[in-house]
């Protein structure tokens, strides 16, 4: 029984996984206030399974690239519930969870499609976005990166393979590829705990954990706080 929790992004999401299964799934796909809710998100996923804390045998937590707010709050509530009942903390890679989950989508849509690449794609502001690339039975073949999109995106992968794109950072970019028939932008994806269900079960039966006390989250860049606009504050 595993509590996922994803916030690295603008969507919050809690999900209760058992034997690989999504049980209950609590999110909000286009909210910022993730302290408020990430909280009750999961006491409404254990009362739904009719589960209590002792009975989690791990929580997964989406470690990253994205907000730096938003995964510190996720972080430290799964760290916090982990010290609370003595359950060991899962790390699961925020674009891999994605890619998990657009092959989910596309998969729906019956695609007759072959030599596909999945790239889920995070906003990361302008014109750049932290992405990386997987193949159609998610295998990872390039490795998390941020990256300036245009025109010229991905020329030399269009050549031998139909593109999907998606997440926040896909959809600003939907106008460059609207007339492209290489790259297709599944608009409207976002990030959810109830993707992080494979991966987070792999790593469990792996016993794949890290450190309670010192793991952070994969930020990708440093944080660079903004400039005070308060008057005397410099």
């Amino acid at each position: 029984m595993i509590l996922c929790l994803e916030t690295a992004t603008p969507s919050c999401s809690v999900a209760l996984v058992h034997n690989g299964e999504v049980l209950a799934c609590e999110e909000d796909p286009k909210g910022q206030n993730h302290s408020e809710k990430i909280t009750l998100f999961i006491d409404s996923v254990m009362k739904k399974a009719g589960i209590s804390y002792d009975q989690l045998d791990a929580v997964a937590v989406s470690m990253g690239p994205g907000s730096y707010t938003g995964l510190r709050i996720g972080v430290s509530t799964a760290k916090g519930i982990c010290y609370a009942v003595s359950k060991p903390l899962i790390a699961v890679e925020t674009l891999e969870a994605m890619a998990y989950g657009g092959k989910v989508v596309i998969s729906s849509e019956r695609s007759e499609r072959r030599n596909l690449l999945l790239i889920p794609a995070i906003d990361a502001r302008r014109m750049e976005v932290y992405a990386a690339i997987f193949d159609e039975n998610v295998n990872k073949i390039k490795d998390t990166e941020a990256v300036i999109i245009d025109g010229n995106s991905f020329a030399d992968l269009k050549k031998d393979h139909h593109i999907y794109l998606f997440g926040d950072g896909a959809d600003k970019c939907a106008e460059i590829f609207a007339n492209d028939d290489k790259i297709t932008v599944i608009k409207d994806f976002y990030c959810s705990a109830k993707y992080m269900n494979t991966i987070a079960q792999q790593k469990f039966n792996n016993s794949e954990f890290v450190d309670v006390a010192y793991f952070e989250p994969f930020y990708l860049k440093d944080f660079v706080p903004g400039t005070p606009t308060v008057k005397g504050l410099k």
